[in-house]
């Protein structure tokens, strides 16, 4: 009887443990419109700048997986991209879904483990070293859903 009470006891304490872990983590607010326009990054693997705002327009140059650009203008679906601050900057279109504009940070204090869905129980899809900074994609309750190189991961607040 001793060891069936000790374990329930022993059980309960853990589950306690596991449900109240805080995650160590600051959240960047996004910055708002700038001299050009508002900052944006990019979401996926690589993505075409491109001459004009259509998927045959002749490409530019490749974009990479979270790659700070400014977005001067969007326009059915696509979004005219400035790459730097300066006027002699290279400009062009990149197609508006591949891109997150103005968002908000996730920025790792310590080791953060991030979940395929919003559940401890979820399989476990990265940890996250400390001072790892990525782009959120919303903020519910009890999680935060980041982009994962072109996926979504989903870390308890």
């Amino acid at each position: 009887m001793k060891n069936i009470v000790r374990s329930i006891v022993l059980t309960i304490l853990v589950l306690m443990l596991a449900f109240t872990s805080i995650v160590n983590a600051e959240i960047i607010s996004s910055r708002g419109e700038g001299q050009i326009g508002y900052q944006a990054v990019v979401l996926c693997e690589s993505l075409t700048l491109r001459q004009s705002a259509s998927s045959s327009a002749k490409a530019l140059r490749t974009l990479n997986y979270g790659d700070v650009i400014i977005v001067a203008k969007q326009t059915n679906g696509w979004a005219y991209v400035v790459l730097g601050d300066s006027e002699n900057s290279p400009a062009g279109w990149v197609n508006a879904d591949y891109i997150a504009v103005d968002p908000s940070w996730f920025h790792a204090d310590a080791k953060t483990t991030v979940y395929a869905w919003n559940s401890t129980s979820a399989p476990k899809v990265a940890l996250l070293d400390k001072n790892t900074t990525l782009p959120i994609l919303k903020v519910d309750k009890d999680w935060i859903v980041v982009s994962l190189r072109g996926a979504a991961g989903f870390i308890r607040r």
